[in-house]
């Protein structure tokens, strides 16, 4: 805990300007004042995000579940449980790699007529998922269409540990879907209303801010989402911490890319992970897919993407708590640190002390 205490704090210290040094003095007259009391937001006090690189798909037909089942690594039938309305899960290829990371909402008991469930995808890829799901409909009884006329937000509490607060909602017959981030409570909550509707009106303790920090959010606790965290059939989903984050079943029967998923939980071990990772240098001077390499020049990991110095990097374990190193296109050095992130379990199979 002290390690990812360290972390944040320069991470805040870089964003704010010093260079990568943070001081710890104040004026004397400031000291006597608890540092809490100066501005102490209630639990239900959220910044709302407008998340425009997400699209929304409505999946609709009697055969939903079903279809879906078939395709995706998480199990649909969680959703008809009356406490789960929303769930994450991944879309694999043949060979068992992620092609897309997604969020489906349960539509049971909508207000606005939709049914079905509504499937929440990177806006770059919308083509590419519904000629996905249109190839492997067959006979099945299920429809799609893109839902241009809803809007996607993210509610972040502004209070620390605030999380589990839900948002106070002052017009409930406006709001489409209000769930839990299911892939940790770190991410808050999601929601979708209709394009016309403005969140203000909605929340009753909100303000909007600029989706830039939303991102900023992910990297710092290390959470990908998109097809710049994850390459369409570049990467592992159990290296991208899908088991952490809620998003595949390993007893609900056969899927697209099940084979090799199941057989690396069950028999294998995990030796790389995605991680957020701290650079000396700013992301957009980056390349992804560039190699990390430890002090003695061994390949170690890849960087994958990020934001100004945050971002991710598939590290190997074993070097997890090592300074490492990459290049910059122009081959100047920048030094790299990677953090394990504390919603991590705690408990998990996996040894950051371990020999490769």
């Amino acid at each position: 805990m002290q390690r990812i205490s360290i972390f944040s704090s320069a991470v805040r210290a870089i964003e704010a300007g010093s260079g990568g040094f943070y001081h710890l003095s104040c004026p004397k007259h400031v000291m006597k004042i608890p540092l809490r009391k100066l501005y102490q937001p209630s639990a239900r006090h959220f910044t709302c995000y407008s998340l425009q690189h997400r699209t929304l798909l409505n999946v609709s037909g009697q055969d939903v579940s079903s279809f879906l089942q078939g395709l995706i690594t998480n199990d649909m039938t969680l959703l008809e449980e009356d406490s789960r309305g929303a769930m994450y899960a991944h879309i694999l290829n043949v060979q068992g790699r992620t092609l897309y990371d997604i969020l489906i909402y349960s539509l049971k008991g909508s207000p606005n007529g939709l049914n079905g469930v509504l499937l929440e995808c990177d806006t770059s890829v919308q083509d590419s998922i519904m000629k996905l799901l249109k190839l492997y409909k067959i006979r099945r009884k299920v429809s799609f269409s893109l839902c241009p006329s809803l809007s996607l937000w993210a509610l972040l509490p502004q209070k620390e540990n605030g999380a589990l607060e839900k948002p106070e909602v002052t017009a409930a017959d406006k709001v489409l879907v209000l769930e839990k981030d299911p892939r940790t409570e770190l991410m808050g909550w999601r929601m979708i209303i209709s394009g016309q509707e403005n969140p203000h009106e909605i929340i009753s303790a909100c303000r909007q801010d600029k989706t830039e920090d939303y991102h900023k959010h992910r990297y710092e606790i290390g959470l990908p989402e998109g097809v710049k965290d994850l390459p369409p059939g570049e990467t592992l989903p159990l290296e991208s911490n899908l088991v952490y984050m809620q998003g595949i079943s390993f007893s609900k029967g056969c899927y697209i890319g099940q084979e090799l998923t199941a057989r690396t939980h069950h028999t294998g071990v995990i030796r790389k992970r995605l991680m957020p990772v701290l650079t000396s240098a700013p992301a957009e001077e980056l390349t992804s897919g560039a190699s990390l390499e430890n002090e003695g020049g061994k390949p170690v990991g890849k960087y994958r993407s990020g934001l100004h110095m945050l971002g991710l990097g598939l590290v190997r374990l074993a070097h997890a708590k090592e300074t490492l190193k990459m290049k910059t296109s122009d081959s100047a050095v920048v030094s790299v640190q990677a953090n394990v992130p504390e919603w991590w379990p705690k408990n998990g199979k996996d040894n950051l002390n371990h020999k490769v």
